[in-house]
């Protein structure tokens, strides 16, 4: 390792740049902790050569302490799998849990054995850092901000934060009760060169909105989101509730919703609710023995036969693996669609062909989405309550642009050192 610059340092492995693939290496006191290890949004595939040049990840090193996870989007953890090293992990339980349900159903998946669990404003200690998460509004549940001391100083790292999802208040809380003396801040900015300075993103308040508006139309309903949006899927499931449509989730959405061990979300024996288990599932289930993975769902299933003769009062979580079904149950005529993520996954890919796909069909393709990061002028208020002696942009393709929007900015560059 290189001798050290200062008590408490740090570096950034990949976020300087560009959005996703983060990863920040801290060390004081001859030990060292990262926060996240995500994978690049623009990777063909998860292969070695993209993990950082960390020690410890590759080569066993006890002095990396721990990796600690924002929260539970690939480009925070996607390269963790790659890690053949037992280097303990730190992250929320309800990500451990949402990570371990979705396992069986997506690729790259990983089933984190934790070792410190993050909690809202309660002190975690790990060698000479002390840990202060703080739970946020963000479009993966259980998502926080983290406040990192060591050798007296304190970094602030916002991870992926907005204010204008269902957990809203999280963020004025914040805002209105922030850490106190922070050094240094890493603070994302995904909505640069994307959102006008004074512009706002829709609040998930105006995305149940339109999705009402939308469902009151007849017609097959069929809706691409992530499972792993819980804010969406309640957006959806009111949205279905108000229309007096019923809500088609498969295995893999109604997985995650209960590993949220969240009371208050759609589960079995909700009303306007109904699992169907699409053909590719059941292949999966089949060949890997998990039978045990439909048992929980049996008084909400719904067959593909019954599923047309309520077709217009219906509203399907789809994705492309689900095409089949759709249509062997004839659902076809008349039907609609709804993309209800980031469209920039239009543009190539498994969405740009479904986008083709549906124009073949000729049906209407409606973007009814919202952000999951916060706007320029949230981000302003963030970094105003903060009021960090230094800022470092984050998870960004603008930070050139960040002193236009936000004082005591101060650039950095992939893999450079330097002093919190």
């Amino acid at each position: 390792m290189m001798d050290s610059i200062g008590p408490f340092r740090g570096r950034v492995h990949r976020g300087t740049q560009q959005i996703g693939g983060t990863c920040i290496e801290l060390e004081a006191d001859d030990a060292r902790i990262l926060l996240d290890l995500g994978l690049p949004l623009d990777a063909d595939e998860i292969s070695d050569d993209l993990l950082p040049e960390v020690s410890g990840l590759r080569i066993a090193d006890p002095t990396l302490s721990a990796i600690v996870i924002s929260h539970g989007h690939g480009d925070h953890w996607g390269l963790l799998p790659l890690c053949k090293l037992k280097v303990p992990l730190a992250m929320g339980a309800a990500t451990a849990r949402i990570m371990s349900a979705a396992a069986p159903f997506v690729p790259n998946s990983f089933v984190p054995k934790v070792a410190f669990e993050l909690a809202d404003r309660r002190i975690l200690q790990i060698g000479p850092f002390a840990i202060t998460p703080y739970l946020v509004d963000h479009s993966a549940y259980d998502a926080y901000a983290l406040l990192i001391e060591a050798g007296g100083k304190r970094l602030f790292y916002s991870a992926d934060i907005r204010s204008h999802g269902r957990k809203g208040a999280l963020f004025e809380r914040l805002i209105n009760s922030p850490p106190r003396d922070v050094d240094t801040m890493l603070m994302e900015g995904s909505s640069l060169g994307r959102l006008d300075e004074q512009a706002q993103f829709p609040t998930e308040a105006e995305i149940e909105a339109r999705l009402v508006e939308n469902f009151k139309a007849p017609g097959f309903v069929m809706i691409s989101a992530s499972a792993q949006n819980i804010d969406r899927m309640v957006s959806i499931y009111r949205a279905c509730k108000r229309t007096g449509r019923t809500l088609l989730l498969d295995l893999y959405a109604m997985e995650i919703l209960r590993a949220t061990g969240n009371s208050n979300l759609p589960n079995v024996g909700w009303p306007n609710l109904s699992v169907y288990v699409p053909e590719y599932q059941r292949r999966q289930i089949a060949k890997n023995k998990r039978f045990d993975l439909l048992e929980p769902y049996k008084s909400a299933r719904i067959y593909r036969e019954h599923m047309t003769d309520t077709a217009d009062k219906t509203v399907m979580l789809f994705r492309p693996a689900m095409t089949r079904d759709v249509e062997a149950a004839n659902l076809w005529g008349g039907a609609r669609a709804i993309w209800s993520q980031w469209d920039g996954y239009l543009k190539e890919g498994p969405g740009e062909k479904l986008k083709s796909d549906l124009e073949g069909r000729r049906i209407l393709l409606d973007v009814i989405h919202t952000s999951g990061h916060a706007s320029i002028a949230d981000l302003k208020r963030l970094a105003k309550a903060i009021s960090p002696d230094k800022l470092i942009p984050i998870h960004t393709f603008e930070g050139d642009s960040f002193s236009n929007f936000f004082s005591n900015v101060t650039r950095r560059n992939d893999g450079e050192w330097w002093d919190v």
